[in-house]
């Protein structure tokens, strides 16, 4: 535990809680999930993210790898909310990709731009005293325990990641056919694993042992030992500063939220930059528009103006001819001007019968051509009023254009300075990150180094690696009563085999069941050992995260005979039920990811997320796309 930073309240304590996991990102909407401190249940459809969060606590809790959904780019922080036994909040943040863990004593769920109070490695090294696992275990009081990690009796320092393996089990070890004690199928780690359970179940630690090799055994050590402190050698004159890793992780953070200004500059002065491009463009459009109806206005009034002179003009001419009719009709004496009869032919009365006629002829055209005006003029007043409207349309247009382009002059102009500080501040990061992970890699050969430096010591004796049956007993009648109590069918008694490292139950082997049986059974044994361990006062987080523990049950109405070899035995409908309502009844904290529905009696008495498409749901532990950027 870290000597700068103690816990507040100096007390040691029992259990961990998790009270939330948040992402955090400048750029993006929170994506979060909390805990209830018994029981918890993610479920919903598949594909939303509820592997993901179980795998990202694993990560937060030291997990060494990662891999993120698409979804989780572009957040920066992920934050692991716990709370101590005596109630203290405590706030893990860590990157992704990184091997950093800022420790702070509050419960924070946004992202954080406050200094860490102290910072931890997640990898726990032989050498490294700063680690969250020498951290949370010095809180839980458990950090004097050692395992024993080879037949020669080397040892080394419990880890958190031995219980966390135990106590948090994601989707792809729920199924694996590999015993639930084993970190890999490789036989490295037997040893290890062997020596855990052995505590666990018992309560005493390995002794370290000091006894040397033989000949033989130390020139290969000692070859070993000479090629890594080259290789380090090596790695150490790549560096490019002599900072330590401390100053490294201080700047990196310093920069980080520089940045993370930048970035927010950046994108509020892009999002003004695409709004006033999207505002001149809709403006030149509406202006071509406002453009093209004025030069149709525009004709059409020139077309009715020449109409309308032609019009007037040929009223006037036939005024003109009715009073020149009138004049030439009357007082003309000779060939009659209408129609060219002689005098002799013409009747008494005849002038004036064509000058009526000729009026008539006249006054019919003039009103024709009169109402042809009539109709005109109205549509003229209307065309010059949309000239006027379009016009001072085209104006207001082009003042808001000369202004939009002002604008996006401007932003384009603060753009340009703050990419480009950016940018640099982005090399000095990347600078500093290579740094980082030659540190680490430095540190990675260092721990191996020192492995190598243990394996040299050998014990005068073997030391015992058996769990009493005593203790292999009380352990069996934990994990016996807790499948009774799930109503697993099938299954007569069940134990843990310490030879063979695996769960037998119904006189089979867990490895040689279905993927439903494998699934229970391995969710049984981690609840049984931490119910166990929380009976006998041994080391264990005190909280189970579970995922998946029963979505692979064949349903009710399978044929038992159609099974072949080693398929899951047929479940009754009651099972899923059964095990929910034993979880509600777990002494610690219960943290379960599935599909299907839990039942209602449960949802009523436990915290529940449900994730999916229908109404009321979350979409899942990320927020949807839409909802990301206002304006998955």
């Amino acid at each position: 535990m870290p000597q700068q930073a103690p816990h507040p309240k100096g007390l040691a304590m029992a259990d961990l809680r998790l009270t939330h996991l948040t992402y955090a990102s400048a750029t993006k909407p929170l994506a979060t999930v909390d805990f209830d401190p018994s029981l918890t249940v993610v479920y919903g459809a598949s594909d939303t993210g509820k592997s993901f969060v179980a795998e990202s606590i694993e990560y937060m809790l030291g997990g060494s790898k990662l891999d993120l959904v698409s979804e989780a780019e572009g957040y920066s922080q992920i934050l692991l909310g716990l709370e101590l036994d005596d109630g203290t909040p405590l706030t893990l943040l860590r990157a992704p990709d990184s091997n950093t863990i800022h420790v702070h004593w509050a419960d924070l769920r946004e992202l954080v731009t406050r200094p860490s109070d102290f910072d931890v490695t997640a990898k726990h090294t032989a050498r490294s005293k700063n680690s969250l696992s020498q951290f949370l275990l010095g809180n839980l009081g458990w950090d004097d325990r050692r395992i024993r990690t080879n037949d020669a009796g080397g040892t080394r320092e419990l880890r958190l990641s031995d219980l966390v393996h135990l106590s948090v089990v994601p989707e792809n070890r729920m199924v694996d056919k590999r015993s639930p004690v084993l970190h890999s199928s490789s036989a490295n780690g037997k040893t290890a694993a062997t020596s855990v359970m052995r505590l666990l179940l018992t309560g005493e630690s390995d002794v370290e042992a000091t006894t040397g090799m033989n000949a033989g055994q130390r020139r290969v050590n000692k070859g070993q030992v000479s090629l890594l402190d080259r290789i380090i050698v090596d790695l150490q004159t790549k560096l490019r500063t002599s900072e330590n890793v401390q100053e490294l992780r201080d700047r990196h953070r310093r920069l980080q939220t520089t940045i993370d200004s930048y970035s927010r500059a950046v994108e509020t002065i892009t999002q003004q930059h695409l709004n006033s491009v999207a505002e001149r463009m809709s403006v030149t459009e509406e202006l071509a528009g406002s453009e093209a109806r004025l030069a149709e206005v525009g004709d059409l009034m020139s077309r009715f103006t020449l109409l309308e002179k032609q019009y007037r003009s040929d009223i006037d001419r036939l005024i003109m001819v009715t009073e020149a009719g009138n004049l030439l009709g009357f007082f003309k004496v000779g060939t009659c001007v209408f129609c060219g009869a002689e005098p002799e032919h013409q009747h008494p009365d005849h002038s004036e019968r064509e000058t009526t006629q000729l009026h008539l002829a006249v006054e019919t055209e003039m009103a024709k051509t009169t109402s042809l005006l009539d109709d005109l003029l109205p549509t003229m007043r209307d065309l010059r009023s949309q000239l006027e409207e379009l016009s001072s349309r085209r104006m207001e247009l082009k003042a808001s254009a000369t202004r939009l382009d002002a604008d996006i002059s401007v932003t384009r102009g603060r753009l340009a300075p703050l990419r480009e500080d950016m940018d640099q501040h982005l090399e000095v990061r990347s600078a500093i990150e290579r740094d980082l992970d030659l540190h680490q890699r430095i540190e990675e050969l260092e721990e191996r180094r020192s492995q190598l430096d243990g394996e040299a010591a050998m014990p005068a004796h073997r030391p015992a690696d058996y769990i009493p049956n005593r203790a292999l007993s009380a352990f069996d009648q934990v994990l016996q009563h807790t499948l009774e109590a799930w109503k697993v069918p099938s299954v007569d008694y069940a134990e843990y085999d310490q030879y063979l490292m695996e769960i037998r139950a119904g006189n089979r082997l867990r490895a040689s069941r279905g993927k439903g049986v494998r699934s229970v059974l391995h969710s049984a044994f981690t609840t049984a050992l931490a119910q166990y361990c929380r009976e006998n006062d041994r080391p264990h987080p005190g909280l189970v995260v579970l995922d998946s523990p029963v979505v692979t049950y064949r349903g009710p109405h399978s044929d038992p005979q159609g099974d072949a070899p080693g398929d899951d035995v047929p479940m009754t409908s009651t099972v899923v039920d059964h095990f929910y309502r034993n979880m509600l009844s777990f002494p610690g904290q219960v943290i379960i990811f599935e599909n299907g529905d839990p039942p209602h009696d449960v949802i009523a008495q436990a915290r529940t997320h449900r994730f999916g498409l229908q109404e009321g749901d979350r979409a899942g532990f990320f927020p949807a796309r839409r909802e990301r950027r206002s304006g998955p």
